[in-house]
């Protein structure tokens, strides 16, 4: 019997302990101080199943389109499933966006012209077409004419190729827009306050004009109103767009931009009457999975955190203040003056996030140290903290947080740190910069719901977005 009480003890003390044990972790994680991902090298890379994972955030919302990746499992549109990346490409690209951005801002010029409703658009990942940032589609005209646009809150004028092509237009996978079929179609005048004072006005009446990119691809073409369809219920009337006429570049199969920037033509300052100028969004997780692109308010997570959006950078991009980052367990020593110079901004279309150097070079050496055991390997382009996981199962890496101000902590999902190249190649997804001002990217970005709430003045974050 004493034998019998003392295991009974035994046993109770382990159960107590156990409980403990896995209670105090649960706490932990719930608490956000977990330092440190473990998960399987398999899944930073792309599924041979041809299978399609829905967003279940979309799924449930009356509304919702799919997000879909061009040659992804969940894509009717691309002919080649297998088509490969060219990773050097979408980092030379991605770093001609960052300058471009650079330049727009010492310019001073913004794309452009020199109770709420929600509806979704799908938002598809475009990373395979070598830009690696994500597109929807929309219909366009009377009758509808579907066509895909990369959406961009760096951009503000929406606009897609029209024919006929009086200069030159690149090659895109849907048809081409052809106005004089559309019934809904008419130019917008060069005495229209939205046209502004363009030069072109001295000789032609209907009001022109042109935009030029970083990496030298330009759009050229007329100022026009359009009837946008978003789903069979949202359906938006007169919308001022670019159809453009001289097109020049590598947009990569898509038709041309949706500018969800803060100028007055993007396509929620057009709306402010319908959706209170407010969308959110959620980058999807993989080529297999897909996210979604919301307008309005309905269905925005409890859990949003929100931190005041900055007018310092531009009155166009949406500036935000980071005011502290944590990797791992470590603090990174930011003061006040780490992010003066420029500031910083969140952007949908810049893949890589950029830090001044001082702070990418202590964020490299902390994530160095903590990740110290495994195989250090050579950069690729703009990348320098590389490693080798060649024949490993699973692995372990530090967590990474952002505090922008406000208080609003921002936890990084583990496929929000890597950049993965090939499995002798995973980079951490971020680089060292002191020409540009800071930028939180959309690999950081990726399965987060985000919310810009204009309208507000407010930037939310919410972990989850698209599950």
């Amino acid at each position: 019997m004493s034998i019998m009480k003392n295991f009974l003890n035994v046993i109770l003390i382990l159960c107590v302990c156990l409980n403990w044990c896995f209670t105090e972790g649960a706490e932990e994680k719930e608490s956000g101080k977990v330092d440190s991902y473990t998960f399987q090298v398999s899944s930073l890379f792309p599924s041979s199943s041809s299978s399609c994972t829905p967003s279940s955030k979309a799924s449930n919302k009356k509304s919702s389109l799919r997000v879909v990746h061009m040659h992804g499992a969940c894509s009717h549109l691309s002919s080649n499933k297998d088509a490969r990346l060219d990773h050097d490409e979408i980092l030379r690209r991605d770093q001609a966006r960052v300058k471009s951005i650079h330049s727009k801002l010492l310019k001073n010029n913004a794309d452009g012209v020199s109770k709420a409703k929600s509806t979704e658009l799908p938002a598809k990942d475009g990373s395979t077409l070598d830009s690696a940032n994500y597109i929807v589609t929309v219909g366009i005209g009377t009758p509808e004419h579907d066509i895909s646009l990369v959406f961009d809150t760096g951009s503000d004028l929406t606009w897609t190729q029209c024919q006929p092509c009086l200069g030159s237009c690149y090659s895109q996978q849907e048809p081409i827009f052809n106005p004089s079929l559309s019934s809904s179609y008419h130019n917008v005048s060069c005495s229209s306050p939205m046209c502004g004072n363009h030069p072109s006005c001295n000789s032609v009446t209907s009001c022109r004009y042109r935009i030029r990119y970083g990496d030298g691809s330009a759009t050229i073409g007329v100022l026009a109103k359009e009837k946008f369809t978003l789903t069979n219920s949202d359906v938006l009337e007169d919308v001022y767009f670019g159809c453009g006429e001289n097109n020049t570049g590598l947009f990569n199969g898509a038709a041309g931009i949706l500018g969800l920037g803060r100028g007055k033509l993007s396509i929620p300052s057009q709306t402010t009457t319908t959706y209170n100028n407010i969308f959110s969004y959620c980058l999807p997780s993989s080529a297999s999975n897909t996210g979604h692109l919301t307008f309005g308010s309905a269905g925005i997570s409890e859990s949003v955190k929100y931190t005041p959006i900055s007018s310092f950078p531009s009155s166009s991009l949406y500036g935000i203040d980071i005011v502290g980052i944590r990797v791992g367990d470590k603090e990174l020593e930011i003061t006040p003056t780490s992010f003066s110079t420029d500031g910083a901004i969140i952007d949908s279309g810049t893949v890589i996030t950029r830090l001044p150097t001082k702070v990418y070079a202590e964020m490299s050496s902390v994530f160095k140290e903590k990740m110290s055991s495994y195989k250090t390997t050579s950069g690729r382009s703009i990348l320098d903290t590389c490693y080798d996981f060649t024949g490993l199962a699973t692995v372990t890496i530090p967590t990474i947080a952002f505090t922008f101000s406000g208080g609003t902590v921002v936890k990084l999902d583990g496929i929000g740190i890597l950049y993965q190249i090939t499995q002798s190649q995973v980079c951490l997804a971020f680089a060292g910069d002191d020409d540009i001002l800071a930028i939180f990217g959309n690999v950081q970005q990726t399965t987060l719901e985000i919310v810009y709430d204009v309208a507000g003045g407010r930037v939310g974050f919410a972990p989850n977005g698209c599950s």
